[in-house]
């Protein structure tokens, strides 16, 4: 039998103190919020932090944990955290084709991919957390 295969991510929702929310525009699925795999070895946080870096160029501090949108069909699990910037500056990278803090509802109707606007509205909420949302695509 072969072992199933698991993709673990690790996303931020950053909010700055404008009550702002960090978006990079990808270029396969449009404005998001920074995140990618967890690498081998790597703790959760780690991966959060590495990657909103990476995609944005913005430091942050993990605030907390929010939940889990897990993708059963396809076996992915992004886990997703609340931080806030502590340094750097908005950067584009090979993974972000635009970057920047944009006002929470005018971000919300940035974003195209439902599922991605729904991630950002529970770990804004609270009352929800910790979620575990499970779907399929």
């Amino acid at each position: 039998m072969i072992p199933p295969k698991h993709i673990i991510s690790a996303a931020t929702i950053v909010i700055n103190e404008q009550n702002e929310i960090l978006l990079i525009k990808g270029p396969r699925r449009g404005w998001e919020m920074p995140g990618g795999q967890v690498e081998e070895g790597e703790s959760l946080k780690e991966a959060a932090i590495r990657e909103t870096k990476e995609e944005s160029g913005i430091d942050v501090e993990i605030i907390k944990f929010c939940g889990i949108f897990q993708n059963v069909s396809r076996s992915i699990s992004n886990t997703l955290f609340l931080a806030k910037p502590i340094g750097g500056e908005p950067t584009t990278s090979a993974e972000s084709l635009e970057v920047g803090f944009f006002p929470i509802k005018e971000a919300l109707d940035m974003i195209e991919l439902d599922n991605f606007r729904q991630r950002i509205e529970y770990c804004l909420d609270e009352s929800k957390h910790p979620f575990l949302v499970e779907f399929n695509l």
